[in-house]
């Protein structure tokens, strides 16, 4: 067992990239984790990690070891899940990463379902529009929209969001409707999203037959949240794109108008992504089958949809 403790710290270490970091994860003392790896090292007689004051990397002997032991440790868990019946009672700690919007909408108001049907299952739920790093940051899943990427990683599309242009309707009444995408390059105001994490201005987006057009300035508003992206469209700050599944309740009560209607937004994917392991543990895929199943049975998650 004391080797197989061993493998797993190691593991975490490489994955972490720094002994404080796998430290953290593991909730150990750092120099624990140190002095089992060194005892890794010792018995194995080969040196698996090059160490610097901010960094650890692998060697060529470790990176060999590191694939083997994370292929053991997998076959070992699923024997432990099996035995102990864990495949049919999924347990244990889950640590998830959701966008706010989605967190917001969906994931939370159906979270007690998820937990009525996995109660030994706890759930750590990180909420924010950053990209996490899976490995590094020890998460076992995240709900991300657009293309991936990281190849490296195992993802299974669940959903599809349709986008429209929409603006409050004081601001319409204050600044005309506009009839072409070209109008918004003058005489309108501009609410755009950029990316928490690059700063990346993703422009206002439009296709029409074989035509596509980009608007990326003038921009009068930059926000780089879902939810206050909403509440600044509301507020009449200008004309901007969002997910009909954000803002269908806005548009159903006249507080959001939908403008160019012939002018198409593509569907942003969404997926369900998780390290790539041979196998998912129980409690992951427990997760994740709930997550397909939850966005199956809504419309406005599975692209186009006819409402509002």
């Amino acid at each position: 067992m004391d080797q197989i403790q061993a493998m797993r710290i190691f593991a975490r270490v490489v994955e972490a990239g720094t002994f404080t970091r796998a430290a953290d994860s593991l909730q150990m003392p750092k120099a624990s984790v140190t002095k089992n790896v060194q005892a890794l090292e010792e018995r194995l007689r080969v040196k698996l990690l090059n160490r610097t004051t901010r960094r650890v990397t692998v060697t060529a002997d470790g990176a060999a070891y590191y694939d083997r032991a994370v292929r053991l440790l997998t076959d070992f868990d699923d024997l432990e899940a099996s035995v102990s019946q864990a495949r049919t009672t999924p347990r244990g700690r889950l640590r998830v990463d959701v966008g706010t919007t989605v967190a917001r909408l969906l994931i939370i108001p159906h979270l007690s379902e998820f937990q009525s049907r996995y109660p030994e299952i706890q759930i750590d739920l990180g909420v924010s529009d950053r990209t996490v790093d899976l490995i590094s940051d020890n998460v076992d899943c995240v709900i991300r929209g657009g293309e991936l990427a990281d190849q490296s990683l195992v993802a299974r599309r669940i959903g599809n969001l349709e986008f429209i242009t929409v603006a409050a309707p004081e601001y319409l009444q204050r600044h005309g409707v506009p009839q072409h995408p070209r109008d918004l390059e003058s005489g309108h105001r501009n609410v755009i999203y950029f990316s928490p994490v690059s700063a990346r201005r993703y422009p206002l987006e439009f296709h029409k037959g074989g035509e596509v057009i980009e608007i990326a300035s003038p921009a009068h508003l930059g926000v780089n949240e879902g939810n206050a992206y909403i509440s600044a469209i509301l507020a009449g700050q200008g004309i901007g794109q969002l997910s009909r599944f954000q803002i269908h309740k806005y548009l159903e009560s006249g507080q959001l108008q939908r403008v160019l209607e012939d002018w198409k937004h593509p569907l942003l994917p969404i997926y369900v992504v998780y390290p790539p392991n041979s196998h998912l543990s129980a409690k992951v895929r427990a997760f994740v089958d709930w997550v397909v199943e939850l966005f199956s049975r809504n419309p406005l998650l599975q692209g186009e949809s006819r409402l509002a």
